[in-house]
């Protein structure tokens, strides 16, 4: 496994995780989770499985799609971090 992925499945923690440290998320968690349990008390059991089969479909999608903005970021910044360092030595 990459050193990237490495970082980010937390194998290498150089920090905490900010995400949840900010105000706006936990307040936009906290929507979602009172909407989401207003949603499922209107659905019938047939229509909670088929919820909970998309949220843990949306689970995994949204892994897999910040994983791959991690890696993409983290590879900008070398890159910037590169190009600094060339620009120095001109």
């Amino acid at each position: 496994m990459s050193v990237i992925k490495e970082l980010w499945h937390g194998n290498v923690c150089p920090q905490s995780d900010s995400r949840n440290n900010s105000p706006e998320m936990k307040q936009l968690m906290e929507y979602m989770a009172r909407h989401h349990d207003d949603l499922l008390k209107t659905m019938t059991d047939e229509q909670k499985e088929i919820f909970e089969k998309f949220d843990d479909c949306w689970s995994e999608y949204s892994s897999y799609a910040e994983e791959a903005i991690f890696e993409y970021a983290f590879r900008l910044g070398a890159r910037l971090v590169m190009e600094v360092q060339k620009d120095s030595e001109e």
